[in-house]
């Protein structure tokens, strides 16, 4: 099988399409045709060892990663496809069943035609109301806001900032905090991204390039960074007494879990969340994508999809299309 790996660190370069042994499945493991992945922060930052935080933190993720060399040498964080096989005592699952995942705790590995998987692992059938290329955006991303706002204890009416509003974490956090929690949202973004931030569903948005929000005279009962930024001391002035701040750097433990991902999965087939894609580009232009979200401008998700390889299409090397930011967003029935 075709799989995209690296056995360096550094720019998107470094990213080589190879043929590997195609997996079997063990007793317990599915084995599914990857149609979608995507390209998260995480993915660039583990492949270029561009590490933030703390010299600690960088020095033991230096160690988990691999000190001269990657230890796991294919990305891909979250997955989405068809299962082709199942290991003998597989019971939940089965042939043909549409399924998205994630891999942060299988050493990753969506970069690839074909992953396994094991039964009781952070994986589930696909919503039935998104496509392909919309599941695989969903687990990391949705995983995180979700959890982060679990610990917000958010009420309906409460007020909620969200900064960075428009990135994978962000446009997730707006949709939940707004169509589930019924709060009153507020985003930060740069201008950009306004109309996009609005259409999830805030109720007010701040162009960051334009005014200091820390400023404002409005106060908030949680103020949830979704890029991982800010510091509760830089947003005191503007947090309620009593009020919950969150960093998505630490607040997102324990998020990638089977029942974060079927809640996620109930949500978005309620029609209360949908990711929000920004670009596609096919597997043989992962490097073009890992440029892409290296420029730090992205808007939700950056897909990578290889419906193609598995229909027999020849490989495409047209520059990668645009996806309208209009098709990606929620639209909701009145």
């Amino acid at each position: 099988m075709k799989a995209i790996v690296y056995t360096e660190y550094g720019p998107p370069e470094v990213l080589q399409i190879k043929d590997v042994p195609k997996p079997t499945p063990k007793e317990n493991e599915v084995l599914v045709k990857v149609h979608a992945t995507t390209v998260t922060i995480g993915d660039t930052i583990m492949r270029s060892l561009r590490i933030p935080g703390p010299r600690l933190q960088r020095l033991l993720a230096r160690i988990f990663l691999g000190i001269r060399k990657p230890k796991r040498p294919m990305l891909g964080m979250e997955l989405s496809g068809e299962i082709e096989s199942v290991g003998r005592n597989v019971q939940h699952f089965k042939v043909g069943d549409a399924v998205f995942a994630s891999t942060f705790a299988l050493n990753f590995g969506g970069y690839a035609e074909y992953k396994c998987l094991p039964e009781n692992g952070v994986v589930a059938i696909k919503p039935v109301n998104i496509t392909y290329e919309e599941a695989a955006a969903a687990p990391g991303a949705g995983m995180t806001a979700l959890q982060c706002l679990r610990k917000g204890k958010l009420q309906p009416g409460q007020k909620v900032l969200v900064y960075g509003a428009s990135g994978a974490v962000g446009t997730f956090a707006v949709q939940i905090a707004k169509h589930y929690y019924d709060a009153n949202v507020t985003g930060v973004c740069s201008t950009t991204n306004l109309d996009l931030v609005r259409s999830l569903g805030a109720d007010t948005v701040i162009d960051y390039t334009c005014e200091d929000f820390t400023q404002r005279s409005e106060t908030y009962d949680v103020i949830f960074d979704a890029v991982g930024k800010t510091s509760p001391s830089s947003v005191k002035r503007i947090l309620k007494k009593g009020g919950i701040y969150l960093n998505v750097h630490t607040a997102s433990d324990g998020g990638d879990s089977v029942e974060n991902l079927i809640a996620l999965r109930e949500l978005i087939e309620a029609g209360k969340i949908k990711p929000v894609i920004d670009r596609c580009y096919p597997f043989e232009q992962i490097v073009e994508a890992h440029r892409y979200v290296d420029q730090g401008h992205k808007k939700g998700n950056v897909v990578i999809t290889l419906e193609h390889m598995h229909k027999g299409f020849p490989s495409l090397r047209a520059p990668s299309l645009k996806r309208r930011v209009d098709e990606a967003i929620l639209r909701y029935e009145v």
